[in-house]
């Protein structure tokens, strides 16, 4: 017989608060068996299928995405489309992990500007501030096509 694991060892083996194992179950997303007592039961998959939502959690994927998309092993046969969709989604994951990727960069460059500029308080590094701060601006507006005008009120 497969051993099998309570809530507390699960707990304790993966670091997840029993709290959040309750939960998961509730939502579906690992459903344990439970035995003649109520009392919920993980197998070894189990376990895995919670080592894998933390990775992905990690990675930045919601529960509703991670419930939605990765069913791999309780599906008795995989349609390739699934596959195929799965890529899909994976792709428009990294593409939007690319694009917070470029705004943390910008940030990083506005957070060395706006140190350099505070550290040497003079017209040239006050002025690399100002600029690079219009560039963010006009940046910002360019998402945003509803805003006219920039905060000096001159139209874009």
């Amino acid at each position: 017989m497969e051993n099998r694991y309570s809530i507390k060892e699960v707990s304790q083996i993966l670091g997840i608060p029993k709290d959040t194992l309750r939960y998961y179950d509730r939502i579906g997303i690992v459903s344990p068996s439970r035995e003649h007592n109520s009392y919920r039961r993980y197998s070894k998959d189990d376990l895995v299928d919670l080592m894998n939502i933390q990775i992905m959690q990690y990675a930045d994927f919601s529960l509703e995405e991670i419930k939605g998309k990765f069913q791999f092993h309780r599906m008795q046969s995989v349609d390739p489309a699934y596959y195929q969709e799965v890529a899909e989604f994976l792709d428009a994951k990294k593409a939007e992990t690319r694009k917070k990727i470029a705004h943390l960069e910008k940030v990083s460059q506005l957070l060395d500007v706006a140190v350099e500029a505070l550290r040497d308080l003079n017209y040239e590094s006050d002025q690399r501030l100002a600029v690079f701060v219009r560039e963010i601006y006009r940046d910002l507006h360019r998402k945003d096509p509803g805003t006219k005008e920039d905060c000096d009120g001159h139209q874009n």
